[in-house]
């Protein structure tokens, strides 16, 4: 039986963190949740540096909901990251933000973000966007093999 994969929720918003682990609930997606709330806290997770190294590298996310607009290193600076490393660089990536500008969309898919997804301000929206995401990037999509 294969392991239930985590989801990487990197937000430094706590009124956005609530709302997202209360939605996940809510649409019974059965994942652990590891949060991370700056762009540092995410490499070190990533990696296993840190108060992470003892973590085990194995256990990849499912997927990575990753915001731009983050303390100490930014979205497109942890998608980088992610996206040089080799044992790394295929972990699914949704940038998930509430930017619409038009260079933070570019850059995301530039960097190599699977997806770009705008927060919607609606609760119901909300909770609709979340309600999807865990449903195509958890239960429908097939991930990539580990390098």
């Amino acid at each position: 039986m294969e392991k239930i994969k985590p989801i990487l929720l990197v937000e430094d918003n706590e009124d956005d963190i609530d709302l997202s682990l209360l939605c996940l609930k809510k649409n019974h997606i059965a994942n652990r949740i590891d949060v991370v709330r700056d762009g540092a806290e995410a490499v070190d997770y990533l990696f296993g540096l840190g108060r992470y190294k003892d973590r085990d590298l194995s256990d990849r996310p499912a997927v990575i909901l990753l915001d731009l607009n983050l303390p100490k290193m930014n979205g497109l600076e942890v998608l980088a990251k992610i996206r040089g490393t080799e044992k790394t660089k295929r972990l699914p990536v949704v940038i998930f933000t509430t930017s619409n500008e038009q260079k933070d969309i570019a850059g995301s898919y530039d960097g190599g973000a699977n997806s770009y997804i705008r927060k919607p301000v609606d609760l119901k929206q909300f909770d609709e966007a979340i309600r999807q995401l865990g449903l195509y990037w958890v239960l429908l999509n097939e991930p990539p093999p580990p390098l």
